[in-house]
């Protein structure tokens, strides 16, 4: 096995050959031992932001401010773009928030998100989260806010010029002209901070029963498995997650667990400055490299890059 150091060096140079920058970090939940890359830079969280949503609206539900039987009329008033679920439907739709749930979780659906935010405030996501102790993963906006940025504005034909500002508008202190992209207004938080907001899910940490569980399970039905499962989800290994895309960002954070008992959180936040919007390159050298610090930490010889 190769040392450590090297194990980042290498990982550091497989992104910046793919024209990527990351934030990375691998937990062993049961040990405590970790190794990240770049684990504090700070993110715009992007679809991410969906978990601590989650979260709060289980934690209301758990002491009866919420009721997941609740049926929710989704129209044009809250409807948002978006590729998935009810971002896609032309008419009126009555949804408990249950499904809502599932929608917004599991299967990435904008519309569901923005439907719970009207219930659970971002900055009552928040403060949540400083309840458990999370110190770097705030919640500023709406999923709705992100799609009244340069891209929602853009014809499709267009998206390239979206992705161009995205990349090289942006400060070396992580400001942006988009504000949906500038750390300081957006949703942001980084892979240390996101690993521990899935390591409170996994242990229960600061939750009221139900929650945890609930949670794992949806995380769990995510349908979005193209960035990291492909190196992590085996027959002897389950993988939950949430996955965040927008415009040059791309990211993942899940759980693996192993059959003999091992988990693992992983957490990779990366942006890109390829401006295109379809960069298989890139998501399989997210994988890579979030492989290959999982067998650091679990300690396991480095995969290879072609199987």
């Amino acid at each position: 096995m190769r040392r450590t150091s090297e194990v980042l060096a290498a990982a550091s140079s497989a992104l910046e050959d793919a024209g990527l920058r990351g934030s990375f970090l691998v937990r062993d939940l049961d040990t405590g031992r970790e190794l990240g890359l770049e684990p504090d830079l700070l993110f715009p969280l992007a679809s991410l932001v969906k978990v601590p949503l989650a979260l709060d609206v289980l934690e209301l539900a758990g002491t009866g401010d919420l009721d997941l039987d609740e049926q929710v009329l989704i129209d044009a008033t809250i409807r948002v773009p978006g590729a998935t679920g009810l971002c896609r439907f032309t008419e009126p739709a009555s949804i408990a928030l249950a499904d809502l749930l599932y929608l917004a979780v599991a299967v990435s659906d904008d519309t569901a998100a923005e439907a719970l935010f009207r219930l659970c405030p971002p900055e009552q996501v928040t403060r949540r989260l400083r309840s458990m102790s999370v110190t770097d993963v705030t919640v500023r906006h709406t999923i709705g806010e992100l799609h009244r940025s340069l891209a929602s504005r853009l014809d499709p034909a267009d998206a390239h010029l979206a992705q161009t500002l995205a990349i090289d508008s942006a400060t070396q202190g992580r400001g942006h002209v988009i504000p949906q992209l500038d750390v300081s207004m957006a949703n942001s938080g980084s892979a240390r901070a996101m690993a521990d907001v899935f390591e409170r899910i996994w242990s229960g940490t600061d939750l009221r029963p139900g929650t945890s569980d609930r949670l794992q399970e949806l995380l769990a039905g995510n349908l979005l498995r193209h960035r990291l499962a492909p190196d992590l989800a085996t027959d002897a290994a389950s993988w939950a997650s949430k996955t965040g895309t927008f415009l040059h960002l791309r990211h993942e954070v899940g759980v693996v667990t192993h059959r003999d008992g091992g988990r693992f959180v992983v957490a990779a936040l990366t942006e890109s400055r390829v401006p295109a919007t379809t960069q298989p390159v890139a998501e399989q050298t997210i994988g890579w490299v979030a492989r290959m610090l999982h067998d650091e930490v679990r300690g396991y010889a480095e995969p290879s890059r072609t199987g």
